[in-house]
């Protein structure tokens, strides 16, 4: 288990909804958590790893073009604990979701988690 579990993702129709959880485990980030911008990241087959959201540490976000208004990422400090809700999901967005540092750090991916659209 690496420093940040996600989870949350499974399959869904086109237009439904999901909510991701990505928690800081064990000690890596101790009592820093609150003070990393935080980002969700997805891979979708055959393509490189993007940057889809992201929070900073005062709660501005940030998000790419492809999910600007149906995607909203939020963190909770002290639960250590980021989320990304997904709403209107499209086929397109399916991939494996990771969250991680921004930017990132390698040492920080983890096993992510799956998330598949169906039409």
């Amino acid at each position: 288990q690496g420093p940040l579990v996600e989870s949350g993702g499974g399959l869904v129709q086109a237009g439904g909804s999901l909510r991701l959880s990505c928690a800081a485990a064990g000690r890596i980030f101790g009592d820093t958590f609150s003070r990393n911008v935080m980002a969700w990241y997805r891979q979708g087959p055959g393509n490189q790893r993007d940057m889809v959201a992201r929070v900073s540490i005062d709660g501005r976000t940030m998000y790419a073009d492809s999910v600007k208004g149906r995607f909203t990422v939020s963190r909770d400090n002290a639960k250590k604990t980021v989320y990304l809700q997904m709403d209107d999901l499209k086929p397109e967005d399916t991939a494996v979701y990771y969250c991680n540092t921004h930017p990132y750090f390698t040492r920080y991916w983890g096993q992510g988690t799956q998330v598949t659209v169906s039409a």
